[in-house]
């Protein structure tokens, strides 16, 4: 039984269909163990909080399992973007689509859009206040199978994110715009999943019509970086076990679990009112958390 598991072991893994999560992790915490749990961590932004405000009380480490962060390619374009090298962000567009799998307990957007927050909101180091959501039920499961989600954010970057369980081809694809430079990154490219592309517009003003910019378009060269390959669930497990053995804080705690949660939320609420704004309203303990 799960009582007995824990009386054997220091740290547990949960994988489990996310109704379970909160308890399944409360009582792990309870019995002093640590926890890393996958996404979501939990169904509600109060979960969430409640779980990291007991680990932090219990001197406990709780990691989330944001698996993309810990890939090469999701680091070398955070790498880029911070660096400065594209420039100012222009905008953000994600697409996350396949044919399946359907959950019977969540929708297309708390199953997909998860992997696609966490690495949003890593890259552009802001999280959105505003979203508009849009979707469509094609089935008798009951929830949203596709949906499209535009984000608005502090700065006044826009993004965007489209998830679908309703697609005949598999695509894991994030396109980013900046004044000097674009990135393009492609899961699903075996050889090339990151790519620089020397390409953007130029203004300029002829003498004779001031008020009124001309664009020009720039086009070079393209450059793949080398992306390291190590494998992202190892690095993860790496973090979780030095973060409990040197007591140091894990790389994606129970905060950024709740951000994520949080505009999760925002997302169903919108949906729910046929893709009206809604501005995300941040808990007291999730201000300021953003790195």
């Amino acid at each position: 039984t799960y009582e007995e598991l824990l009386d054997l072991v220091d740290a547990v893994a949960i994988a489990t269909p996310l109704r379970t999560h909160f308890a399944l992790a409360k009582q792990a915490l309870e019995a002093g163990k640590h926890v890393v749990i996958e996404k979501p961590m939990a169904a509600s932004t109060q979960e969430a909080l409640e779980l990291t405000k007991l680990a932090e009380r219990s001197n406990l480490t709780l990691a989330v399992d944001h698996t993309f962060l810990f890939t090469g390619a999701v680091m070398k374009v955070e790498e880029v973007v911070n660096k400065g090298d594209i420039g100012n962000l222009w905008y953000y567009d994600s697409q996350r689509v396949n044919l399946g799998l359907f959950q019977h307990d969540t929708n297309v957007i708390w199953d997909l859009a998860p992997h696609d927050l966490s690495i949003m909101m890593e890259i552009v180091k802001e999280a959105p206040c505003r979203v508009h959501a849009h979707g469509a039920i094609h089935t008798d499961v009951g929830h949203c199978d596709m949906a499209w989600l535009h984000f608005l954010f502090p700065s006044g970057l826009v993004a965007n994110c489209h998830v679908s369980w309703l697609s005949p081809v598999k695509v894991r694809r994030i396109v980013i715009a900046g004044s000097a430079k674009m990135v393009v990154y492609d899961e699903m490219d075996v050889v090339e999943k990151v790519r620089i592309f020397d390409k953007g517009i130029d203004q300029y003003y002829e003498p004779d019509n001031v008020g009124k910019a001309k664009i020009q378009y720039r086009i070079g060269d393209v450059y793949a970086p080398h992306i390291d390959n190590t494998e992202a669930l190892q690095l993860l497990v790496d973090n979780f076990l030095k973060a409990i053995e040197e007591d140091q804080k894990v790389a994606v705690d129970g905060y950024e679990g709740a951000r994520v949660i949080r505009v999760l939320e925002a997302c169903d609420e919108s949906l729910a009112k046929g893709g009206a704004p809604v501005d995300i309203e941040w808990p007291e303990e999730l201000k300021g958390t953003q790195k």
